[in-house]
């Protein structure tokens, strides 16, 4: 099975954010346009066994905003409160089976998701690692990343996709 979701951007809060794609571009597409999106989002990257079927997705998109201004430094007074309600919110806690398995269960999957979420974004701006949060080269995208590269010098959230179409860009400049 493959992911539908873009990940690898290092935190879950930047892969969360990662879902309006193109953001402020003419190609911006919406990932959460829906309940079953979202759902889907919290199967790929939460910590529950079976699927979630959220009832809203409002939340998440606001969530999803608020968290992007924090990282770029627009934050309004009402995504901070956003911010802080969702990160007060139950997390998804462990439970070991009678066969020895780890399952993660909360009363309200989506919420829990978002706390953790939202959590994620409030440890990420308070920490050194925020210093090596970049913005991707790539012509076209623009999304947020956390370089962990040793020299701290990534360009591009992906090497596979960004990169590899800026090297190509670059090989044909010289080529042609």
């Amino acid at each position: 099975m493959t992911d539908r979701f873009r990940s690898g951007a290092g935190r879950l809060c930047l892969d969360f954010i990662r879902t309006l794609r193109y953001r402020g571009t003419p190609a911006e597409t919406e990932e959460l346009p829906d309940e079953p999106a979202w759902g889907a989002w919290i199967d790929q990257f939460g910590p529950f066994s079976s699927p979630v079927l959220p009832a809203s997705v409002r939340d998440a998109r606001g969530v999803r905003e608020a968290v992007y201004e924090l990282l770029t430094g627009s934050l309004r007074p009402s995504s901070r409160q956003r911010l802080n309600r969702f990160a007060a919110m139950p997390v998804p806690a462990p439970s070991l089976t009678a066969s020895g398995e780890l399952r993660w269960q909360a009363p309200d999957p989506a919420s829990a998701m978002l706390a953790l979420v939202a959590r994620d974004a409030l440890e990420l701006v308070t920490s050194p690692e925020f210093a090596r949060v970049r913005r991707c080269a790539g012509d076209r995208c623009g999304a947020l990343f956390l370089d962990t590269s040793r020299p701290g010098t990534r360009r591009w959230c992906s090497m596979g996709v960004c990169g590899n179409q800026a090297k190509k860009s670059t090989y044909r400049a010289k080529v042609s």
